[in-house]
């Protein structure tokens, strides 16, 4: 089992996400949706999380169940249903993804305590696994949305400047607020197409001397 930083923070406003997009390839008419680089299968060493972290919220807003058959992944999009099976004992499970991780190098899925249990990887912490997405029950590649945020700000008045700063040289800027039971936060953010689309865009911003840092948008 990996100890990591979860919670609202990890879920909502410390991700940096540069990670690789799946690709649509055009097979005749029919579109196919390709979730990794490579197709839709992912192979790799799979770890899980489990008390420490049950009841807290997770990346898709959920509240985290250890005894759900869920599990993180950093770039399949939250709701996408996947067939892991641990390749040192052949026994598979479905999970939905529902939260962002691991946040450990090397590392492709973060499991529930119940789907590791399934799979029989408590005991040892990860396991290596292949994982295969269900494309016919999940939400499609394509349904990620990203943005680029260029401050967060107490003052309301304050992000309205920036906001107007920023449009006159980019396009889809928006102010959106964040509440904590302390404080509201004014972020202002850039809408981009896609991933590729966001790190080009936080690039340029950073040339500028902005400090840009991209989301997935909740």
């Amino acid at each position: 089992m990996i100890i990591r930083k979860r919670g609202l923070a990890a879920g909502f406003e410390s991700r940096l996400i540069f990670l690789g997009l799946g690709l649509i390839l055009f097979s005749g008419c029919r579109v196919r949706q390709q979730y990794f680089p490579e197709g839709n299968v992912q192979t790799g060493e799979a770890s899980w999380y489990g008390a420490e972290f049950h009841g807290q919220p997770t990346s898709s807003r959920e509240i985290y169940d250890m005894n759900d058959l869920t599990a993180a992944h950093n770039t399949l999009p939250l709701g996408t249903f996947v067939m892991v099976t641990n390749l040192s004992n052949g026994k598979s499970i479905i999970v939905r993804i529902n939260d962002r991780g691991p946040f450990v190098k090397g590392r492709v899925i973060d499991l529930s305590y119940a789907a590791a249990k399934a799979l029989d990887m408590l005991g040892p912490g990860t396991a290596p696994v292949r994982i295969e997405v269900l494309p016919n029950i999940s939400p499609p590649a394509a349904a990620q949305k990203f943005s680029v945020q260029v401050g967060s700000f107490i003052l309301k008045g304050n992000a309205e400047a920036l906001r107007q700063e920023l449009e006159k040289n980019f396009g889809g800027v928006y102010i959106t607020p964040f509440t904590t039971p302390q404080q509201v936060y004014y972020r202002v953010r850039i809408r981009a197409r896609a991933r590729e689309s966001a790190q080009e865009l936080a690039l340029e911003l950073s040339a500028r001397g902005y400090t840009a840092i991209i989301f997935e948008d909740e």
